[in-house]
């Protein structure tokens, strides 16, 4: 193979819209947080607690069971509007949901004893690692100029 030959079969790079990296990376992080909750369930005595009432030392009633569901309903919802909402209250919506879920995420290690660092460490790292890839996406939205606004504007008139 020449190589002539070898850079023209180099393999495309496609541009991916910022709302499809957006709603892959919320999709990516339920995933996670997901499994996350339910690897927990093999740690012994788990169930036995929840099936006491309790979980992370809160009461399982309707309050805990609103609380988890709307937990897990934002970032299931924030697949949707990542890939939906207009690009600027996206953006928005993504930096601001992003960053109350870093102490959220973060809250999940506390009180767990040390011999799950292991477990805790990596699901929380890569969630973080994922609301951080979301918080930049989402910050570095690109931006039409100014002469391109105008342009796009001139073509609309014709």
């Amino acid at each position: 193979m020449t190589r002539s030959t070898t850079s023209a079969a180099a393999l495309q790079e496609p541009h991916i819209p910022v709302q499809a990296k957006l709603a892959a990376a919320w999709a990516s992080f339920m995933f996670l947080y997901i499994y996350v909750d339910y690897l927990a369930l093999y740690k012994p005595g788990f169930i036995d607690e929840i099936r006491g009432g309790v979980v992370h030392e809160f009461d399982t009633g309707p309050t805990f069971v609103a609380l988890a569901l709307t937990l897990m309903a934002i970032p299931i919802l924030m697949i949707l509007l990542s890939a939906t909402l207009p690009a600027r209250a996206n953006r928005a919506t993504n930096l601001v949901v992003a960053t109350l879920y870093i102490p959220v995420s973060v809250y999940n290690a506390d009180g767990e004893p040390w011999s799950y660092t292991y477990f805790y460490g990596l699901s929380i790292g890569l969630e973080v690692l994922l609301l951080a890839f979301i918080l930049r996406a989402a910050w570095t939205w690109p931006r039409r100029s100014r002469a391109t606004t105008g342009r796009d504007l001139a073509q609309a008139r014709v």
